[in-house]
């Protein structure tokens, strides 16, 4: 028996697998930094963290000596997207392993929204392969907002029912259905109540700026932690209802600044509090980094390292219920361990992972099982026909040389809701153009989603204003949160073709179309969302996208994934979608020219 063999270890009667000597303890669960601690290893766990362990060293003990360093445990990410990664999951762990994450709390919705159950069913089976603790989060809301978007399938009450009981599933995925749960929707609370009963964690998503009763009445139908938060009262109103406030710090969501003046000014106890990336592209994971940026950034923002720490270890297991397992170097508890040199520039030295050195000074360690695609899930952009410049005309009867006044989407660099602009903009010739046109030379390009998952051809269009470009040029996208449908954006009709039949011809991706040419290219043929190659190569592939919108003008950081959250529907203020315009503030479809 596991904990017998432990007390053996621990006691010098049986020799520890790996004992790591002479460390400084940061010990989460007392807030204390304990120097000279060893650390026995038995099995993958823990057996005995002390002064001396040398009772425990034998003939084929592994022996490794920390000298000094800190020992942290390992980094968790309370609430991710791996198919943000634009990688499989265990490409996602080749990146973020030998960074020091050994556990993710994951919402597979987006290829929910593609393909399902069995989509889900697929991450699932490929999180038992992994080195590294992967949990499962089982997607609520797919559609997110029932009647503003079409998915390619929808998940139901049923589902969510079936999917409790299947080993690795942690809970319920995020409640984007705000207004579900407000006002009471049957298949929502279903969806609660079926993860209540099995005794599992509802993640929550509550992105509306209104903190009155829209709020509380979400608060009372049962989330238990909320990442959509943007502002120090968003952090201070979550906290005070009973949620974990789940601070953000992905690619392009920089939203702990702001929310960490909650502990920092205001004092409140951060052990309500966690750290999560939600989405993170490749390159941002193969050249920065995953929770140790995320630690290193709450870090800078005058955080005291113990509490960052906590934040992205002890609070988190807690919070879902595995800190008999995870969370703090404790017996009993996985062996995760990071050795670090300077937790105020933090990196891990060495990644150890369920008692096995898997990564040192950032390079993975070990070989990683390979797991099967099938083939079913590389099919998954369907269009009729291919499209054309005049699919992405946007005309109006108002007489040439007149002004229309319209409803635009403003960007809002680093988060992810936009704002609801009203401009006035010329027509020329029977049509709105995009802000290249001499006529308008202010910022405003053409969006357009086009569906993808039924096969209809349909052409939603608007407009979008924060990307600044200054070229003809299209980009487009078939990571398009959360129904994911093929987003284009452009300023040139002809471009816009050519990137949506780009993406039909190679099955999804995201690629930068200039003056007719392609720029930027990464291939997703995975559900559209997901690379089948290593994380280095996409990593590269997704720089190349960054650098075409950089030769189109654009200076926003991380505008692809500004760009993939156009179509997100359940975030404030203005989005589109396969039906239209979306005001999300009224939860209605609006007109693009106002009367």
């Amino acid at each position: 028996m596991l904990s017998q063999i432990l007390v053996d270890v621990a006691m010098g009667r049986k020799p520890a697998d790996l004992v790591i000597r002479n460390g400084q303890w940061v010990c989460v669960q007392t807030g204390e930094f304990i120097p000279a601690t060893d650390i026995a290893i038995s099995l993958g766990r823990i057996a005995f963290i002390g002064e001396n362990a040398a009772h425990t060293i034998g003939m084929d003990t592994q022996v490794i000596e920390a000298e000094g360093r800190f020992l942290v445990p390992g980094l968790l990410d309370a609430h991710m997207h791996v198919e943000s990664g634009m990688v499989t999951l265990t490409e996602f762990v080749r990146a973020v392993a030998p960074h020091g994450t050994t556990g993710m709390f994951i919402d597979p919705h987006e290829i929910a929204n593609i393909f399902g159950l069995k989509g889900v069913k697929l991450m699932v089976d490929e999180a038992t392969l992994q080195p590294v603790h992967v949990w499962v989060q089982m997607p609520s809301c797919v559609p997110s907002a029932p009647g503003l978007e079409t998915p390619g399938v929808s998940i139901e009450p049923a589902d969510v029912a079936e999917a409790m009981g299947w080993p690795g599933i942690i809970g319920l995925g995020e409640m984007m259905n705000s207004p579900g749960v407000f006002m009471t929707d049957d298949k929502m609370h279903s969806e609660m109540r079926t993860t209540r009963d099995a005794g599992k964690v509802i993640g929550g998503h509550y992105a509306s700026l209104d903190l009155g009763l829209p709020f509380h009445g979400y608060a009372a139908g049962g989330p238990e932690d909320n990442h959509e938060g943007t502002r120090l009262e968003d952090a201070i109103a979550r906290a005070r209802q009973g949620m974990k406030v789940m601070v953000r710090y992905g690619s392009a969501w920089h939203d702990v600044a702001e929310q960490i003046k909650a502990v920092t000014i205001h004092g409140l106890d951060a052990r309500h509090f966690l750290l999560c990336t939600d989405d993170s592209h490749a390159a941002t994971l193969a050249f920065e980094g995953h929770m140790d940026r995320t630690v290193r950034h709450a870090i800078d923002e005058g955080v005291p390292p113990m509490q960052v720490i906590q934040m992205a270890t002890l609070n988190t297991a807690i919070h879902f219920g595995v800190s008999r397992d995870v969370g703090m170097l404790a017996p009993g508890r996985f062996a995760d361990v990071l050795i670090v040199d300077d937790l105020d520039h933090f990196k891990a030295r060495t990644v150890i992972a369920q008692g096995e050195v898997i990564g040192s000074e950032g390079q993975l360690c070990i070989p990683l099982a390979h797991h099967y695609i099938p083939a079913w899930a590389t099919r998954s952009v369907h269009l009729p026909k291919k499209l054309s410049a005049q699919d992405f005309i946007l005309k109006t009867p108002v007489p040439n040389g007149g002004m229309v006044s319209v409803n635009v989407i403003g960007i809002i660099e680093n988060q992810a809701p936009t704002r609801h602009l009203k401009l006035l903009m010329p027509v020329v010739a029977g049509e709105i153009r995009s802000s290249l046109s001499a006529e308008h030379p202010s910022d405003v390009a053409k969006i357009a989603v086009i569906d993808r998952h039924q096969g209809t051809g349909k052409v939603q269009i608007a407009l979008v204003s924060g990307f600044d470009f200054t070229e003809k040029c299209a980009i487009a996208s078939t990571v398009a949160h959360d129904c994911h449908h093929l987003l284009v954006v452009g300023t040139d009709e002809d471009c816009m073709a050519l990137a949506a039949n780009r993406l039909a011809e190679i099955g999804g991706g995201q690629v930068v179309i200039r003056d007719g040419e392609i720029i930027g290219e990464v291939q997703l043929p995975i559900a559209g969302l997901m690379s089948d190659e290593r994380v280095d190569i996409v990593a590269r592939k997704v720089a190349s996208v960054l650098n075409g919108f950089r030769a189109c003008g654009c200076t926003i950081k991380n505008p692809n994934m500004q760009l993939s959250l156009l179509a997100l529907v359940v975030i404030p203020e203005l989005r589109v979608s396969d039906k239209g315009l979306v005001d999300v503030v009224r939860q209605k479809i609006i007109p693009l020219i106002e009367d």
